[in-house]
């Protein structure tokens, strides 16, 4: 049975992270909440109209449009999730062919060959980091020692780094079957994981790469924002005052949507929201470290 702690709900109502909505978009609520203020004093107290006005007819429109809004940000947040739920399973794919690559090169290299082991120990997580920081965009230059010729290799910014890494991993598991430490059918079992890391790096790619098409976010923005304007118009006469703060949780509810689906449709940054790729990482490395001590 499980047990329900009812505080969990209050923790996370009252919590505003940094990345919380209501932080970035405090700003435009409360000019929302102005523009209403401005719209319910003009229309009953300066101009003085009745609740018998045409303008109040603008509240259908409202009542039509709703369900159209509604679907369009169902759409939008549920093509964003399924970016961060791909970006998910492919770096739980390169987790479990990094521990796969291992626990294999552990049990066919023998403990006799320390330097063979120490190089894909050091390499396989050098891999998932080199990857991430290709997808952040931290094109910076990177050392990772090669053991086995004694010597430092230096992978530069115009190169692509997850690709040298992968790449160097290859050539020496090759190395090692033309010398005789791997059989042939050895490489044929390693063969299905080091493919692997290629495929993960070029799933994220094409997430990474292939963003949500700016007209269509835009049209998003201009129709919350729209709406929004046009709710204290139809709405004032038969709530009053009351419409501003009826029309800042409105504005809240539909934008944190579209703020939230920007957030997670790049699931590789460092916000809060996004994947804990740094903790994939330091599991791989931990990993590689455990199996080829």
């Amino acid at each position: 049975m499980i047990d329900y702690n009812p505080k969990e709900w209050f923790k996370y109502i009252f919590y505003f992270q940094k990345a919380d909505t209501v932080r970035k978009l405090t700003p435009l609520i409360l000019s929302i909440g102005v523009y209403s203020t401005v719209v319910a004093y003009l229309l009953l107290i300066f101009w003085k109209f009745q609740d018998t006005t045409d303008l109040k007819n603008i509240s259908i429109m409202h009542s039509l449009l709703g369900f159209v809004i509604s679907m369009l940000l169902v759409f939008r947040t549920n093509t964003a999730y399924d970016r961060w739920w791909e970006g998910r399973k492919q770096w739980g794919a390169l987790m479990n062919s990094s521990r796969n690559l291992c626990m294999k090169i552990s049990a066919l290299i023998g403990s006799e060959y320390q330097d063979e082991r120490s190089f894909f120990r050091n390499m396989v997580p050098n891999y998932a980091f080199a990857l991430k920081n290709h997808l952040r965009g931290k094109y910076l230059s990177a050392e990772f020692e090669d053991t086995v010729l004694g010597k430092k290799t230096d992978l530069t910014v115009e190169d692509h780094i997850p690709n040298q890494i992968a790449s160097a991993i290859f050539a020496r598991t090759i190395l090692l079957q033309r010398q005789g430490v791997l059989l042939p059918e050895h490489v044929i079992l390693l063969n299905s994981e080091l493919e692997n890391f290629a495929n993960v790096c070029g799933a994220c790619e094409r997430i990474k790469n292939t963003p949500i098409p700016l007209s269509y976010s835009s049209f998003i923005k201009k129709f919350i924002f729209t709406y929004c304007l046009t709710l204290p118009i139809g709405y004032v006469f038969s709530l009053h005052f009351l419409v501003i703060p009826f029309v800042m949780f409105v504005f809240y509810i539909l934008a944190s949507l579209e703020v939230i689906a920007e957030e997670i449709e790049d699931p590789f940054g460092e916000d809060s929201n996004d994947l804990p790729i740094d903790r994939i990482c330091s599991g791989i490395r931990t990993s590689a470290h455990a199996l080829l001590k």
